[in-house]
């Protein structure tokens, strides 16, 4: 069976700003604050930093090293390396964004609908009214079916001329658009006690909730940082041999966690200032809550069409990278045109998505699915993979294209196969918890 030709980046800038462009996502402007005012407000913060920096970062270098070894999609780049029987590892994480790509994508077709709702003031009377007409049913798989149908666009016309020009024009967007309503937010009365509620964690509440804090600030770190899904060893296979795979990382990693901050400094001001108690809404926070909000401030109309267009390219740049993730498997396998396989796996993802249309409890479910268990058993399959099977190619590969001494690549390989790994287990076990109580709820809900 003929392969096509594999593509690549045609710039280092464009390979950083695409996995940006995946990590700065709905987690960043949707998830970030409501896990955030769900989980104590400052006190999640600060796990979920470290979070970032000692788990998620070495983490991302591991899916690197791997897929700019390999230069294949996550399902064939362990066969490509001669590990044929860790193949798994990357089949969960091509299951993992397909999975989480179908239930994100009715995510992304509700922004579709507030973009137009704020433009009209369809929501002005009543944003919890609103949210209730729009996010489950008919409207919503419609609306479903919108987004996927952006994103199949943007993956359908490739690497180059798809997804990097895309994320070039998206990700200094959503920086601009949140930093101005991050200045606009700062002018608004009683917004300081949002900035205190953010930025000043109170350490008795994180010791006393650390076991619900811990595994939502990791699993909010994978999710941010799009790793387990397979999307940073799919970027990564389509780059360089000479680029500097720590600096590219750090780079991604400070600017996603910029954004997700800066996300927060938008957000608390204005619930603040309008004496709405963070963490309420459940899922439907971001929307509830700050459009009701945007109803009540003037030029809301305005206002609210900038955050939620935010909130649109963020998803976007997002759910292409899941979508590439599964088509370069089937790019690198067929000889079917990209565009053929984009649709077709659009098509598929589509249908997984819609039970997820139908209420809030569902989409609830495939949420709690992917950061309690797929997500985390993915990075931590990987984890052992790079760290005690891969382990000499894994540190050569790390050092090209860098001045990083040897020591410097072993320190990185011994936190891979120690703290790493200990952090994602623990999280993993925590979350399986976490999953077993929302179970029940389900059924409940159900019945």
């Amino acid at each position: 069976m003929a392969q096509q030709q594999r593509e690549t980046w045609a710039t280092r800038l464009g390979f950083i700003l695409a996995a940006v462009g995946s990590a700065v996502g709905l987690g960043n402007v949707w998830q970030f604050p409501f896990q955030t005012g769900a989980n104590g407000g400052a006190a999640f913060i600060v796990v979920y930093l470290l979070a970032v920096f000692l788990i998620g970062f070495p983490a991302m270098l591991s899916e690197f090293v791997v897929g700019r070894r390999a230069e294949r999609n996550p399902i064939d780049a362990f066969a490509r390396l001669g590990r044929r029987n860790w193949k798994v590892v990357g089949v969960l994480g091509t299951i993992s964004a397909f999975w989480i790509l179908s239930f994100y994508s009715v995510v992304g077709g509700w922004v579709i609908r507030y973009v137009v709702g704020s433009a009209t003031g369809a929501y002005f009377g009543g944003s919890e009214a609103y949210f209730g007409a729009i996010a489950a049913g008919p409207e919503a798989i419609g609306f479903h079916a919108v987004f996927m149908a952006l994103t199949v666009g943007v993956v359908a016309f490739g690497v180059t001329d798809g997804i990097e020009r895309s994320t070039k024009l998206m990700v200094p967007s959503i920086v601009l658009l949140l930093g101005g309503l991050a200045v606009w937010a700062s002018t608004l009365d009683g917004g300081a006690a949002g900035y205190a509620y953010y930025l000043s964690p109170d350490i008795g509440a994180l010791r006393a909730n650390l076991g619900t804090i811990l595994p939502a600030a990791v699993g909010q770190a994978f999710f941010t940082l799009s790793l387990g899904m397979g999307a940073m060893i799919t970027y990564a296979s389509y780059l360089g041999r000479d680029d500097s795979l720590p600096v590219d990382g750090a780079t991604i990693v400070v600017l996603n966690t910029f954004v997700g901050l800066l996300a927060g400094l938008v957000v608390f001001p204005i619930l603040f200032s309008l004496g709405v108690k963070p963490g309420t809404g459940g899922l439907g926070a971001a929307f509830i809550t700050l459009a009701g909000a945007f109803a009540q401030l003037p030029a809301g109309r305005f206002l609210g069409v900038a955050f939620f267009v935010v909130l649109l390219l963020a998803a976007l740049s997002s759910a292409i990278s899941l979508l590439e993730v599964v088509t370069s498997y089937l790019v690198d396998n067929t000889d079917r045109s990209r565009s053929t396989l984009a649709v077709a796996l659009g098509g598929g993802i589509f249908l997984l998505g819609v039970p997820s249309a139908f209420g809030l409890s569902i989409l609830g479910w495939y949420n709690a699915i992917a950061y309690n268990l797929l997500l985390p058993l993915s990075v931590l399959s990987l984890l052992l993979f790079v760290g005690w099977v891969d382990a000499d190619e894994a540190v050569a590969e790390l050092r090209r294209g860098t001045g990083l001494s040897e020591s410097g690549a072993v320190a990185w390989l011994w936190f891979v196969r120690t703290v790493v790994p200990f952090g994602v287990l623990v999280t993993l076990l925590l979350g399986l918890q976490t999953l077993a109580v929302d179970a029940g709820l389900l059924a409940e809900a159900i019945v």
